[in-house]
């Protein structure tokens, strides 16, 4: 690696900043009882999430037999509805975040996050555990723009933030966080607390892998 010292850190946020499998447990098992499916594992739902709402809701109904995704279009509106409300159902940072962001903040990193979470939810969950303004840049799944793995995000943040791939580190928990950061030229880093496994990291490419937040400082 470049250990020229880094200046932004990109995190995902679901599985690397926020243990937030609850929430999307709890929206999700509301969801497919709507149409007499469910309730699925928490371990399933680990595996459901990380390319977006609609790709959650498809792989679930897939999962209780809608092959044919035939109630896709209803089952996603209903879970975007039921999500708004409840996106911050049980949600905490994961342990050694807070002191991750401060350490970075005191070394003056950036902080950015880019998700495939629904814009508006992941403001709204980023606000509400760190505080509004604590973030440099925050970027959701909008309308119209690709999600990950396409690195358009994380280009769209280096715009924002006047810096180039070179610059940053990226830290996810999935495969697609690692495929994301490579494809934008940029440092990746596996997150080992999340929703995936190792092998997963590794096969998508990982520069390096953590057991524990701290473990970041020692690339930035």
């Amino acid at each position: 690696m470049d250990y020229m010292r880094k200046k932004a850190v990109i995190f995902d946020l679901d599985g690397t900043l926020s243990d937030s499998i609850h929430s999307i447990k709890y929206s999700g098992d509301r969801t497919m009882e709507a149409f007499g499916y469910g309730p699925f594992s928490e371990e399933q739902y680990k595996y459901f999430v990380g390319d977006g709402a609609a790709n959650l809701v498809k792989r679930a109904l897939a999962a209780a037999g809608d092959a044919e995704l035939a109630h896709f279009d209803e089952a996603y509106a209903l879970y975007r509805e039921i999500f708004r409300e409840n996106c911050m159902y049980q949600v905490r940072p994961y342990e050694g975040i807070p002191e991750l962001l401060a350490a970075l903040k005191a070394q003056k990193v950036k902080l950015a996050v880019l998700s495939n979470k629904p814009h508006a939810e992941t403001v709204n969950v980023i606000e509400t555990l760190y505080g509004k303004g604590y973030f440099d840049v925050i970027e959701g799944q909008k309308e119209g723009m690709a999600i990950k793995p396409s690195p358009d995000g994380v280009f769209r943040i280096l715009g924002r933030l006047e810096l180039t791939a070179a610059d940053i580190l990226y830290l996810g928990d999935t495969a697609t966080d690692m495929k994301t950061g490579k494809s934008a030229g940029a440092f990746t880093v596996g997150a080992l607390w999340g929703f995936r496994q190792r092998e997963e990291l590794e096969t998508g490419g990982a520069d390096a892998i953590i057991e524990y937040p701290l473990e970041l400082l020692r690339y930035t």
